[in-house]
């Protein structure tokens, strides 16, 4: 009498298993690495390259002074607009347009339904807290009357800290007729666990700037543009991104069969660690944005 065979189904449900590990594997080692070392990179380069940007159009005199450019297209999200300097800090930041949660992966936003700073006005700028460079990690140490220095395509603009406040904490009034004021908008909690808001205002020293017609009135902003808001858009991103990487753990487990495992972890865990990092860096654009 001859033996069945072994049925498959026990070794198809360990190679999905294995499958999934890899996934899983994958994205947790992407989420560390997009909020801490990769995140803090790419922060760091998409300054350089930011500055570089607004330098050349302060130069050439052709850097946004309102919500459209020169030749009156509108600011793109994540065009620099601004270079944002705390001296007691030793803060210096290029400031971008929007407050997404993907623009401000690469430094402070510029909230798009307010005045730029220097102009009339509350201007706000919000910023990350812990990850991708930390710009904003420190706002809560700022003393009264610490200066803060914005550079703009209508020039410099010079602040003094009023003071830092949080939620349920009096607020300062509306500011009056020519005159200016900048707010600076953060998580408060600890690493990584943002709980509430964190405010810093500051009042206008210097003149105050003229300010062009703004056609996106103020509240006119994107749900994912608010403070410690995700965005949305990331899911389609999420979506192609998880198949590729479910692929290539399935493509693991299969290679693992026929080459061995040795030979196939050389080639294949660059390849996982590669699509967690992005497919984790789509997934943060979902967490509140003063992460």
């Amino acid at each position: 009498m001859t033996t069945a065979p072994a049925p498959a189904a026990p070794r198809a449900g360990l190679g999905l298993a294995g499958a999934a590990l890899c996934v899983l594997a994958a994205l947790l080692i992407g989420f560390a690495a997009n909020l801490t070392v990769v995140g803090h990179l790419q922060h760091a380069r998409d300054q350089s390259t930011a500055y570089d940007e607004l330098r050349e159009q302060l130069a050439l005199g052709t850097a946004p002074v309102g919500q459209t450019t020169y030749d009156g297209k509108a600011v793109a999200l994540g065009a620099p607009v601004a270079l944002l300097c705390i001296p007691v800090l030793g803060l210096r930041e290029v400031v971008a347009e929007g407050t997404t949660s993907q623009v401000l992966m690469s430094g402070p936003g510029h909230r798009r339904d307010t005045p730029l700073p220097g102009q009339a006005g509350q201007a706000v700028v919000m910023g990350r807290q812990w990850g991708y460079g930390s710009p904003f990690n420190d706002l809560h140490r700022l003393p009264a009357g610490a200066r803060v220095e914005v550079t703009t395509g209508q020039g410099e603009a010079v602040y003094e800290v009023v003071g830092v406040r949080r939620p349920g904490d009096p607020t300062l009034a509306a500011p009056g007729a020519g005159e200016g004021r900048l707010t600076l908008v953060t998580a408060s909690g600890g690493a990584y666990t943002p709980e509430n808001f964190l405010f810093v205002d500051a009042k206008l020293l210097s003149d105050v700037r003229p300010s062009p017609e703004r056609p996106l009135r103020p509240g006119w902003i994107t749900g994912a543009e608010k403070a410690l808001a995700g965005d949305p858009a990331a899911w389609p991103n999420v979506f192609l991104g998880a198949q590729a990487l479910l692929l290539a753990a399935l493509l693991t487990v299969a290679a693992r069969r026929r080459w061995g495992r040795r030979q196939t972890w050389v080639a294949a865990v660059p390849v996982l660690l590669a699509l967690g990092v992005l497919v984790s860096g789509e997934l943060t654009r979902l967490l509140p944005n003063l992460l």
